[in-house]
């Protein structure tokens, strides 16, 4: 009889955690979230990038900082890994405006 020798992903076996903060796109393929832990890398141009789709802004949603690219506010229910500060997985991603985040003392200004 076959054993199943498959592996469960980490990133799909890892609890999810809500994590709300400073979603920034400075430029093509990098993407960090700031939040009141610290940066949590989502996505580096040429490297790992977490499974799932990042949040979608409205205009309003969206300070552009470099042509099209910038930040905006998001909450977002990831599979991290902490010891990297490195986000694995995205279930959702929900923009906000950006007045909850400039209100949120815990978090550094963009």
């Amino acid at each position: 009889m076959a054993q199943n020798t498959a592996v469960p992903s980490t990133s799909r076996a890892a609890p999810l955690e809500n994590r709300c903060g400073w979603f920034h796109n400075p430029t093509p393929g990098n993407a960090t979230l700031t939040d009141r832990d610290g940066e949590w890398v989502i996505s580096t141009q040429g490297g790992a990038s977490a499974e799932g789709d990042w949040p979608v802004f409205t205009d309003a949603q969206w300070k552009k900082t470099n042509g099209h690219y910038g930040h905006g506010c998001a909450c977002m229910k990831v599979v991290v890994d902490r010891s990297e500060q490195r986000v694995l997985r995205i279930a959702s991603a929900t923009a906000k405006p950006l007045k909850a985040c400039r209100e949120d003392r815990a978090l550094p200004r963009p």
